[in-house]
């Protein structure tokens, strides 16, 4: 899944729509829906702005600086595992003296 993907997927569950709901809303077809989320195609931004708000929804964009150590960090994280990722942030709670439990 690519991120045009995740964020489509993400906008539909938080509102809590089926694909076919968002592709009605859209003018689209169910499986082009389906293949955007799985990220066999890459719709356009203005596409994907479409779908996110026939979620009901809006997508925003910002152009920030980033300094060098940001971006060191955010090629770090998406290379991670999952698993690597819940490490850094059980080690992070444990810096920050949360307590972390087993469930």
């Amino acid at each position: 899944m690519n991120l045009s993907g995740q964020l489509l997927r993400e906008a539909r569950l938080r509102a809590g729509m089926t694909q076919r709901a968002v592709a009605a809303r859209a003018g689209i077809s169910q499986p082009t829906v389906a293949r955007i989320e799985r990220g066999e195609v890459a719709p356009s931004l203005e596409r994907l702005l479409e779908l996110v708000r026939a979620c009901g929804l809006d997508l925003q964009i910002h152009v920030t600086a980033l300094d060098e150590d940001a971006w060191t960090m955010v090629e770090r994280g998406a290379r991670a595992t999952p698993d690597e990722r819940l490490d850094r942030m059980l080690a992070g709670l444990e810096l920050r003296g949360e307590a972390v439990g087993d469930g």
